[in-house]
């Protein structure tokens, strides 16, 4: 037990990348959020300033290029960019979804074809979600057929993060229907492919500044080295990734419910009723507490769930869920404590909790609904 704890606790190196990231994050991305959120537009500012930083991807390993970064690195830095901008934080938390796969299954040669690139400040999205294909998502329908030495994609993939501006796609598709999910294959898919196209950018409550769109594959001819692992095991190579990157997820509920709550103390510290601060107040004070609380039971949580990533542990299906599904509930409940701290001011754009409440619902959705995750906790009880 003792060894195991010592595991989850943050090292020198770890606080110092911190410090790196939350000054990179402050004065770089930190000033744009607010106009990213309002014009709904890409952060194009802080992918200048991570790629700069070799942040953007830091999980990639050495020997391609990458930091080499451990899983609690990577949960840092996320962690730590979300504290001022979620939107911004999709990008190394894309990277690592959409990259992942290729790291976990992909060739050699198809290792040293894209890792380099993402490396260097490529983007890279994740394409599993369909119009009918949402929580099931082994009910898919976009099709690869095998035609020779290539494979010829057709389908439609949904709620694809970074689409169109991401230049790598790994793509799950159906090469035999009639296996469902160990029918299913997972492939590299490039924007300049010959029939790829995104639909328009979805208007979406939260995380505005991030892209969300629509990718058509209209007989998309890719060369069959691009398949990620054998045939049919696409589906399994979805899954395992997901239990690993959940937890990046956590690392924005994380970094959402800090920035509320930091925002929070300070308001609170400074605005004045009945003659004095309204910190001073009992009420408030329990307020604060109970964010503080959930905030750093969260935290430990996804901490553990990080350790147990970076060495694979058995019990890393059931942590990664309850991370994701703990961290992101805690994170709605304390955005919108922030909300109601700074009472009127808080239902205002010119405050910005109301955007980190916005952006925080998004994380009890995406890479799987929380009630999703309290199905995946319970069959894989430890």
């Amino acid at each position: 037990m003792n060894q195991d704890f010592d595991l989850y606790r943050t090292s020198e190196e770890h606080e110092m990348l911190r410090a790196s990231i939350r000054s990179l994050a402050e004065t770089k991305i930190a000033p744009f959020a607010a106009e990213v959120d309002e014009q709904s537009r890409f952060p194009a500012e802080a992918l200048k300033a991570l790629v700069a930083a070799d942040l953007h991807a830091v999980h990639v390993p050495e020997e391609y290029g990458g930091a080499g970064a451990d899983a609690l690195a990577a949960v840092i830095v996320i962690e730590e960019v979300a504290r001022v901008c979620v939107s911004s934080s999709l990008i190394p938390t894309v990277n690592k979804l959409g990259s992942l796969p290729v790291i976990l299954s992909g060739s050699e040669e198809l290792k040293k074809r894209y890792l380099a690139p993402l490396a260097e400040g490529a983007l890279f999205s994740y394409c599993l979600s369909e119009p009918d294909a949402g929580s099931d998502a082994a009910g898919m329908t976009t099709r690869a057929v095998r035609d020779g030495d290539s494979y010829v994609l057709n389908g439609v993939k949904r709620w694809i993060t970074n689409a169109g501006v991401s230049e790598y796609y790994t793509v799950m598709a159906v090469t035999d229907p009639a296996k469902r999910s160990k029918g299913i294959s997972a492939f590299v898919v490039e924007k300049s492919d010959e029939g790829v196209s995104f639909g328009a950018p979805e208007k979406k409550l939260g995380i505005k500044g991030s892209p969300t769109r629509e990718v058509y594959l209209d007989h998309v001819r890719i060369p069959a080295d691009r398949m990620i692992g054998d045939e049919g095991t696409g589906f399994a190579t979805a899954m395992k990734t997901l239990d690993h990157t959940r937890i990046t997820v956590a690392a924005q509920a994380l970094g959402i419910a800090q920035g509320a709550l930091d925002y929070a103390k300070g308001y609170v510290r400074e605005r004045k009723q009945f003659g004095k601060p309204i910190g001073d107040f009992q009420g408030v004070q329990f307020m604060l507490a109970d964010m503080a609380m959930k905030l750093e039971a969260a935290r430990q949580l996804t901490y553990a769930a990080a350790a147990k990533s970076e060495r694979v542990d058995s019990g890393l299906t059931f942590y990664g869920a309850a991370a994701k599904c703990f961290a992101s509930d805690a994170a709605m409940e304390i955005t919108t404590d922030a909300v109601q701290l700074l009472g009127g001011y808080g239902f205002t754009r010119d405050y910005p909790v109301e955007r980190m409440m916005r952006d925080a619902k998004i994380t009890q959705i995406y890479e799987g609904t929380n009630q999703v995750q309290r199905i995946v906790m319970a069959r894989n009880l430890p």
